[in-house]
């Protein structure tokens, strides 16, 4: 996996991040989602580095990176810190300013650079999501019973921890077979995900980013809101054809009009697949990326 592709480890005073790095070109930041780490990326990313400069990045408190404190207010792992991290890493690696592919959770956290720092941002894609808060607001037995992990890890500590420490293994084989597909990730990569889980510093801090999504991050949206700050960049929402977003929403005109009320320039589409759909369907989520990342501004 990542052939021609170098490791980097960066530690920026806040948190110290792991990221690979391949291409020319305009640079491209990718972020996976829950369960997964920068692996996610393993067959999108060699293409796109074909045009592209890639920097595909763990989260802080995932796959490789370190697991800084948590604070009792979560805001050491709310988006807005992800974030952060991210805008530090790519200003280390060079890159004044960027594109940025998130995925799940990685997702609001590339929704939450553009937020934060439009001047760096120059085109953004969002995959399977909605923001936080909106689906918090929304939220009813569907999002329960179906993306369990929501409520499951936002609960307060030792709880969630344990579980996933106990559990990784089981956790991720469940994630992959009912938000996916059968063959949507290979066990072997099943595997590395699993490890993570069963770090019981790196399950605390996957825990506090979930709690940071019911409290902190909700606030730093309705904000936002208020404010009428919207994204000004580029953006495009790709989202599963079978998954969730694409029936949840109809009755507000789906998760494109959601995303409406948040970027000013928004395109977008359903991929065949499941959530995992980055993984599942790799050559055609590139090509849908490519939408996007034709004419990059800069």
């Amino acid at each position: 996996m990542f052939e021609g592709f170098t490791s980097v480890e960066i530690d920026t005073g806040a948190a110290r991040l792991f990221a690979r790095r391949a291409g020319s070109g305009p640079p491209i930041l990718l972020l996976h989602g829950f369960p997964e780490t920068h692996l996610m990326w393993r067959d999108i990313a060699p293409h796109l580095a074909a045009t592209h400069t890639v920097v595909c990045a763990d989260l802080r408190g995932y796959g490789q990176s370190g697991c800084p404190e948590s604070t009792p207010d979560h805001a050491a792992y709310s988006k807005r810190a992800l974030a952060a991290d991210m805008l530090a890493l790519m200003d280390r690696l060079g890159h004044s300013r960027f594109s940025v592919i998130g995925h799940d959770r990685g997702g609001r956290v590339a929704q939450r650079l553009a937020l934060d720092a439009p001047d760096k941002v120059d085109a953004l894609a969002v995959l399977d999501i909605i923001p936080v808060s909106e689906a918090w607001d929304r939220a009813d037995d569907r999002l329960a019973l179906g993306f369990w992990p929501w409520a499951l890890l936002a609960q307060p500590s030792p709880l969630p921890e344990t579980i996933l420490t106990r559990c990784g293994d089981v956790i991720v084989a469940d994630a992959a077979a009912n938000w996916g597909s059968a063959n949507a990730i290979p066990k072997d990569v099943q595997q590395e995900y699993a490890a993570m889980l069963r770090d019981a510093a790196h399950a605390h801090a996957i825990c506090e980013e979930y709690r940071a999504a019911a409290s902190v991050d909700r606030d730093h949206d309705r904000l936002d809101q208020e404010a009428g700050r919207k994204i000004t960049c580029p953006t495009l929402a790709l989202w599963s054809a079978a998954g969730a977003l694409a029936t949840w929403y109809e009755s507000e005109g789906g998760p494109l009009a959601i995303w409406r009320r948040w970027s000013a320039d928004v395109k977008g589409q359903p991929v065949d697949g499941g959530h995992f759909f980055p993984e599942e369907r790799p050559k055609e989520t590139a090509e849908a990326l490519s939408m996007l990342l034709r004419k990059p501004k800069g």
